[in-house]
């Protein structure tokens, strides 16, 4: 394909990572630099001849350093048509050579205001003009122009200088980052303004990933993430196994959120997006066999959580079951060579989620946005509304039998014994129904266990399914029109009734 040397580039960057030996790079291959303010400082420090910006233009930096390239001699440099004859003449009027490179990165507003503290001035003040009206002419004027936004094209754009110039790919490539990067830099802005839940909202999305299919083998998919945002999952590494699939990280997101809203040495087992085994225990070995147990059958092809460490012995214990993918915070000493026994294994190494974003669902035309739910899982800040104030153990038990049902989908209810879920009831259409789907699989460990309900009782016919099987004691919303109901089923038979005050629904 067609190369354009490049003759002339302008400079100006907020980062200056790799900066210096990039332009060293241009400046051997005979590339007159252009350049204005802290840019030409660095550059002229390190012996790059430079052109200043106002040799050009004629004109000095106004207003603090506000306007320096807003001027027809550098945007006519941008954007003339080499092949138009009156661009041509134009740029001849003006006494302007073209440009073919423009390489901009831009104020740093997302780290700016991503710092405790900062004003809203502070933060107008990190909104890039010149940058940004740069960017997108070069990006407009590509089939003439390269356009770079970011250190980590330095050394390829360098590579092709030195070989003659870039070519129409390559710079297509770049237009396309380059609208992209001054997109994200907007809808940045745009969130800051706005505020969450604001009237407008612009969410720039990068791929990470294409992936095999979807949900489904005749779905086609791949994975995004938001382009100013942090998250967990750009922080997670994946150690060994097979690439994750749609249904492999929607499954993770759910176990690693839940995990983390346990304490201690907790275990959680994930499956189709709702947890199929939990516990709490002296050392994550213990808690992973106690999550397991609650119901191995639906734990076979799952995803595994674990809140500390993984050792070697749940390293072990791992490798003899099948398991489409583990997540832990880090991997002691040894327990690498354990699981690459099992090689298509995924396993992950991954920080603390986030708990800040916002929680999106996609709808015919739109979007639903709410703030992420946020479990308090606190039994002091519950009421006791019947039966006898229970032993410690027993709230411990309740506090965690609340943040299980908590990412467990609607209806819900969770029956727990010794900080082990011993049977979970999801996606009942009836609130019985989730009991009774919760009790089946609990057995007779249910009795002497605690239960927790994601949402009131409208009657007490589901108090009653957990008291005939020997649950002692409740935890709920409240806020039914048949609480008083509730709550004398609760006095007559014997059991502890907390009224959380929140919700918990997860559809």
């Amino acid at each position: 394909m067609t190369r354009i040397p490049v003759r002339r580039a302008i400079i100006s960057v907020a980062d200056k990572t790799g900066l210096l030996p990039f332009a060293r790079r241009l400046s051997s291959a005979g590339v007159e630099i252009v350049s204005s303010g802290g840019t030409a400082d660095a550059l002229e420090a390190d012996g790059v001849a430079v052109t200043r910006i106002s040799e050009v233009t004629g004109f000095r930096d106004v207003l603090g350093g506000r306007v320096k390239t807003l001027h027809p001699s550098v945007h006519g440099a941008i954007l003339a048509d080499p092949t138009n004859p009156g661009h041509v003449a134009d740029l001849e009027g003006l006494g302007v050579d073209p440009v073919q490179l423009v390489v901009v990165n831009l104020y740093p507003f997302v780290e700016t205001i991503s710092r405790p503290g900062v004003t809203l001035a502070q933060a107008i003040e990190q909104i890039d003009i010149g940058g940004p009206t740069m960017i997108r002419a070069a990006a407009k004027n590509h089939a003439a122009v390269g356009v770079v936004v970011g250190p980590d094209q330095y050394a390829g754009v360098a590579d092709a200088v030195e070989q003659g110039g870039l070519d129409a790919e390559h710079r297509r490539t770049l237009a396309r980052e380059a609208f992209f990067h001054t997109a994200a830099y907007d809808a940045a802005i745009v969130g800051y303004l706005e505020g969450d839940l604001g009237e407008r909202m612009v969410v720039a999305l990068e791929r990470d990933d294409l992936l095999r299919y979807g949900e489904n083998p005749h779905q086609a998919a791949a994975s995004y993430r938001v382009a100013s945002g942090g998250g967990w999952w750009t922080r997670a590494r994946q150690i060994q196994g097979k690439a994750m699939s749609y249904n492999n990280l929607a499954d993770a997101e759910a176990a690693w959120r839940l995990a983390n809203d346990l304490s201690g040495a907790a275990a959680v087992v994930v499956k189709h997006m709702n947890p199929c085994g939990a516990a709490e225990a002296d050392g994550t070995f213990n808690a992973f066999s106690a999550a397991w147990d609650c119901d191995p059958l639906s734990a076979f092809g799952g995803v595994i959580a674990l809140r500390e460490e993984l050792d070697e012995a749940t390293a072990r214990a791992l490798a003899d079951r099948f398991v489409e993918v583990v997540i832990a915070p880090s991997l002691a000493p040894g327990t690498a060579e354990i699981l690459a026994l099992r090689p298509a294994l995924r396993v992950l190494e991954a920080p603390v989620p986030d708990g800040g974003d916002l929680d999106m669902r996609r709808v015919d035309g739109g979007m639903l946005v709410q703030e992420r739910d946020v479990v308090d899982s606190d039994p002091a800040t519950w009421e006791l509304v019947a039966g006898p104030q229970p032993a410690p153990g027993v709230l411990d038990d309740l506090r965690f039998a609340w943040a299980v049902t908590a990412h467990t989908r609607s209806n819900a209810i969770v029956v727990s014994h010794g900080l082990q879920a011993v049977g979970v009831g999801a996606g009942d259409q009836s609130r019985v129904g989730a009991a009774e789907r919760a009790l089946a699989r609990a057995g007779d460990r249910a009795s002497g266990g605690v239960a927790a309900s994601d949402a009131f009782f409208p009657f007490r016919d589901g108090l009653d399914v957990l008291a005939d099987a020997g649950i002692t004691a409740i935890v709920e919303p409240g806020g039914s029109r048949k609480d008083d109901e509730v709550i004398d089923a609760a006095e007559e038979r014997e059991i502890s009734l907390f009224f959380a005050g929140r919700r918990h629904f997860r559809h």
